[in-house]
């Protein structure tokens, strides 16, 4: 069991008092599909986006598991799922592979306004035609001089609308080699990049996103993360800790989503007694409780191991999956046990459901995690 210092508590409380304000009128936002720009303000000036950077760049400097246990403690206080996703997002696409693959130069232009928030992080993976197949990249970076010249196109890149700077990810070898990706630093205002209008999804409706469209773009070789070819490396390095930071904060939302749906289940009456009786409803708010503490226990010890050094290549999955699927099982027990109360989106369990359903497809869905863990298993 992790003991956590009075500062690590202290973050975690600021964490929660920014979680509170920056869910105020969240149902008004998911229902007109609204970034929380005012909140996004709010995150900026307690210094929270600079939690796992160093100081030297104007960071907190905490590790991963504390940054984990903050993000948690946002999770459990905001119920803007979508706003929570993006601040998420913009630590891990944009801050995460300029500290640990990008040059001096990057990180004295980027990386300290990554982390005061006076510019919004996404990075594009995904394409139209591939979806999760990364492998299968058409987006293609050519030499020109002191440039690279990308053209292709990305599709659901999250803070896409409102990001000033993405990390694109582009083929510069032959497909199907890990070698073949390289990840670029582009600017929002680059000539060639076209950022496609916001699109409309089933949930995280206040985190935009969007496609792009790379026309002739010219990136300036020094923009590239890492090195020519270094790429997949870059992503899978950015990938353990989306999953580990993004499902931390859906621990918080399941934590929350439990005490309420105990405290409706005592206080609520049908047939003259509390449902809380009902062994349908107490058997789900019991699986709720295992869910929730199996995901936590999951991702902590993953985190702890990663931070270690050690191979987490199946925890990662499997902790993707136990969380994804156990959030998803909450949030259509809190709907079950609320009834037709929690139908409605004046209580905004129907949101929590539309939201989760996200995480079983993004980050690598959870077929794509199975068949990652049966074949580190020899299958």
């Amino acid at each position: 069991m992790i003991t956590w210092s009075e500062e690590q508590r202290d973050l975690r409380t600021l964490a929660e008092e920014l979680g509170e304000a920056a869910g105020k009128d969240h149902l008004e936002r998911d229902a007109h599909r609204e970034f929380g720009a005012a909140a996004w303000q709010t995150v900026r000036e307690t210094g929270l986006l600079g939690l796992p950077f160093d100081e030297r760049w104007g960071g907190l400097g905490q590790d991963l598991l504390t940054t984990m246990y903050v993000l948690e403690g946002l999770g459990y206080a905001c119920r803007d799922g979508g706003f929570s996703f993006s601040v998420s997002t913009h630590l891990v696409s944009t801050g995460v592979p300029l500290q640990r693959f990008g040059s001096t130069d990057l990180k004295d232009r980027y990386l300290t306004r990554v982390c005061d928030g006076s510019i919004i992080g996404a990075h594009a993976i995904s394409e139209p035609s591939g979806g999760s197949d990364v492998m299968a990249m058409r987006t293609t970076a050519v030499r020109d001089g002191a440039d690279y010249v990308l053209n292709g196109s990305k599709a659901f890149v999250t803070n896409g609308p409102i990001a000033d700077v993405i990390v694109v990810y582009a083929l510069t070898g032959k497909r199907g080699s890990p070698a073949a990706l390289t990840a670029f630093l582009v600017d929002r205002n680059t000539p060639g990049l076209v950022v496609g209008p916001p699109v409309t999804k089933m949930g995280l409706s206040t985190s935009p996103f969007c496609e792009l469209f790379l026309d002739d773009c010219r990136v300036p070789a020094a923009n590239v993360v890492g090195s020519l070819g270094a790429g997949y490396l870059v992503m899978d390095h950015v990938m353990k800790w989306e999953i580990l930071c993004s499902f931390i904060i859906n621990v918080g939302e399941m934590q929350h989503r439990l005490e309420r749906s105990i405290d409706y289940a005592r206080t609520r009456e049908q047939f003259g007694q509390k449902i809380g009786s009902f062994q349908s409803v107490s058997n789900r708010i019991a699986d709720m409780h295992i869910s929730v503490n199996n995901a936590r226990k999951w991702l902590y010890d993953t985190g702890q191991r990663l931070g270690n050094g050690e191979n987490v290549t199946v925890d990662i999955a499997a902790s993707k999956l136990i969380a994804s699927e156990g959030n998803l099982a909450s949030a259509l027990s809190a709907v079950q046990i609320f009834g037709g109360y929690g139908y409605t989106t004046e209580y905004g369990l129907e949101k929590d459901l539309r939201d989760a359903v996200a995480g079983t497809i993004y980050s690598g869905t959870s077929d794509i995690q199975r068949q990652r863990i049966a074949k580190m298993l020899g299958l």
